[in-house]
C-alpha cells in the first residue's frame, strides 16, 4: 500500500475525470477509484494469491486466443503474454490492490488485473506506466472479454488450484489418524451411543473411523471440483458473445486447459451459465460438510480427553499452552477449539454463498466478489485448520491404557455380547444387578449358573468384543473388522 503514499504521481483519466496516480503503481485509475469505494474488508484480494494466479491464466489465455484469430496484434499480445506470464509467478502480487469486498460484480478486480498486466506490459515494451495508447487495459488486455466471463472462470479455476493444497492436508490428517488407528489396535474401551454406554470397541477403531470419515470427503470435494470446469469465457457481458470475435470462444478455452492443466469445457448455453452461479452453492455444501466433520471429530477428541481426572480422560491431548489465567495446572484442548470454530466460520460462509447466488437478478449475479471471497477463505482456513490438528494434536496423542482397561472390566456393555446365549431378558436383569452391586457381569454370570468359565472367556475375548479376529498365530488384535 505505500504506492497510495507516493509523492510522485501520473495522471490518469476515465469516464468520470481526472485521478492522480503514484508514479510507481502498476494500477491505475478504475483501481484507485475502487479503493477509495470499498474501504470495508480491509484485505486486499492479493491475500488469495491463487486467486491472483488463476486471474492471470485466464488474461494470457485471451490474449493468446485474440492473437490466434488476428484480433490483436503479435507485438501488444507477445507483451501482455509475458506479462501475464510474470503475474502468474506472484510478480507484482502486492499491486493487487483492491478489496476483497466490492460492488460491480468483480468489474474493480477486473480492472486491477488488467491495469497491472497493461503497466507491467508498458514496461518490458520501454514504455512509460500509463503511455495507454500503446497498450490499453481496456482495449487490449480486455480484448473480446467482460467481467461477466473472465471473473466467474478466475474463481472457479482458483477453486480448483487452492483445492489442490487443502485435499493435500485432508489426506494427511487422515493418515495420522490411521496411524494412530494402528497404534492403539490392541486397547479395547468402551463405545458409546448418546453419550451412554453401548458396547465395547477398540480405541484404534474409533481413530481409524475418523481417518476413513476424512477420506471420504477427500472424494466427495474431488466430486464437487469437477463442477467447476464448465466456463464462461466468449460470452462477455450476459452471454451473447457481443464484441467476441468468430473462433475466439473455442480458442480461448482450448489455451486455458492448456495454460492451466484443468479439464475445462465451454458451458453448453452461455446466457444460463452467464446467469446462473449456482455451482458454488455445490462446491460450498462439499466444504461444509467436510468443516462440520472436522469439527465433530474435534468434539470427540475434547470428550475423549476431558479430566484429567474427572472426565472421560482416555486419551491425552499433547498440551499445547497454559489453560488459566487464575486455574494453575489447568491446561485446555485449545487445538481442536479452534478447528471447531473454522467449523463455524465455514458453515457461516455457506450461508453467505447460498444468498448471494439466490441474489442474482435477470441475467447476472452481481455478488460474486462476496461468493468468491466466502470460498477462499473457507479452504485457506480449512487447510491451516487440518494442519495445526495434525501437527500440534494429533501426531501427539497417547492413550490412557489402564483407565480404559479397568473401565472396560467394570463395564456392563459386554452383557449385550451374552444376550444372544441367555437371552435378551436374563441379561437386561443381569446388567440392572451389576449396576446395583458393583459387581462385574462376569462374576454375576458365574454366580447363576447361567454359563462355566470356559464359554464365558470364549464369549469375553476382547478382539470378538470389537468385533475383531485375533491373529489366529500371535493372538494380536487388528483395526480390520472380520466382515472386511
Amino acid at each position: 500500500m505505500s504506492d497510495f503514499l507516493s509523492a510522485q504521481t501520473r495522471t490518469e483519466t476515465d469516464s468520470l475525470g481526472s485521478v492522480e496516480i503514484p508514479a510507481a503503481a502498476y494500477w491505475g485509475v478504475h483501481t484507485a477509484r475502487a479503493h477509495e469505494n470499498f474501504p470495508i474488508a480491509r484485505r486486499p484480494i492479493s491475500v488469495y494469491p491463487d486467486f491472483i494466479r488463476a486471474f492471470a491464466c485466464v488474461k494470457q489465455a485471451a490474449v493468446r486466443a485474440n492473437l490466434e484469430i488476428g484480433a490483436l496484434d503479435e507485438q501488444r499480445a507477445t507483451l501482455i503474454d509475458r506479462a501475464c506470464e510474470e503475474v502468474k509467478t506472484g510478480m507484482l502480487l502486492d499491486q493487487f490492490v483492491v478489496g476483497v469486498v466490492q460492488g460491480g460484480a468483480g468489474t474493480s478486480t477486473n480492472m486491477n488485473v488488467n491495469e497491472v498486466i497493461t503497466n507491467r506490459a508498458l514496461e518490458l515494451a520501454g514504455h512509460q506506466k500509463g503511455d495507454y495508447d500503446f497498450i490499453n487495459p481496456n482495449d487490449h488486455t480486455n480484448h473480446s472479454q467482460s467481467t461477466n466471463d473472465t471473473y466467474p472462470t478466475a474463481i472457479k479455476i482458483a477453486l480448483a488450484f487452492s483445492l489442490t493444497s487443502l485435499l493435500e492436508e485432508l489426506a494427511l490428517l487422515a493418515d495420522a489418524f490411521a496411524r494412530k488407528g494402528r497404534e492403539f489396535a490392541h486397547i479395547i474401551k468402551v463405545g458409546r451411543t448418546q453419550l451412554q454406554d453401548a458396547v465395547p470397541m477398540t480405541l484404534g477403531q474409533e481413530f481409524t473411523a475418523f481417518a476413513v470419515t476424512l477420506r471420504e470427503d477427500i472424494d466427495r470435494l474431488r466430486e464437487a471440483v469437477t463442477l467447476l470446469g464448465e466456463v464462461n469465457m466468449g460470452a462477455t457481458a450476459i452471454g451473447t458473445g457481443i464484441n467476441a470475435p468468430k473462433g475466439y470462444r473455442q480458442a480461448v478455452v482450448r489455451h486455458l486447459r492448456d495454460i492451466t492443466g484443468l479439464n475445462l469445457v465451454s458451458a453448453g448455453d452461455l446466457i444460463e451459465s452467464t446467469s446462473d452461479t449456482g455451482v458454488f452453492i455445490t462446491f460450498s455444501g462439499a466444504l461444509k460438510r467436510s468443516a462440520l466433520k472436522l469439527s465433530k471429530i474435534s468434539n470427540d477428541l475434547r470428550l475423549l480427553s476431558s479430566g484429567p481426572q474427572a472426565g472421560l480422560g482416555e486419551i491425552n491431548l499433547p498440551p499445547r499452552q497454559a489453560g488459566s489465567s487464575i486455574m494453575p495446572g489447568k491446561v485446555n484442548p485449545v487445538i481442536p477449539e479452534a478447528v471447531s470454530q473454522v467449523a463455524y466460520a465455514v458453515a457461516g460462509s455457506d450461508v453467505t454463498v447460498s444468498m448471494a447466488v439466490e441474489a442474482g437478478q435477470l441475467q447476472l449475479t452481481a455478488f460474486e466478489p462476496i461468493i468468491a471471497h466466502s470460498l477462499f477463505q473457507s479452504i485457506t482456513w480449512l487447510e491451516r485448520a487440518c494442519t495445526t490438528l495434525r501437527v500440534n494434536c494429533v501426531d501427539g496423542i497417547t492413550a490412557n491404557e489402564d483407565r480404559l482397561e479397568d473401565m472396560v472390566s467394570r463395564s456392563v456393555t459386554v452383557i449385550t455380547a451374552l444376550a444372544p446365549v441367555i437371552g435378551y431378558a436374563a441379561a437386561a436383569k443381569l446388567a440392572k444387578e451389576a449396576l446395583a452391586t458393583n459387581e462385574r457381569v462376569s462374576d454375576l454370570v458365574i454366580a447363576h449358573g447361567l454359563l462355566d468359565e470356559a464359554q464365558l472367556a470364549d464369549i469375553l475375548q476382547p478382539a470378538k468384543l470389537a468385533g475383531l479376529e485375533p491373529d489366529p498365530q500371535t493372538g494380536a488384535i487388528d483395526v480390520i473388522s472380520r466382515d472386511e
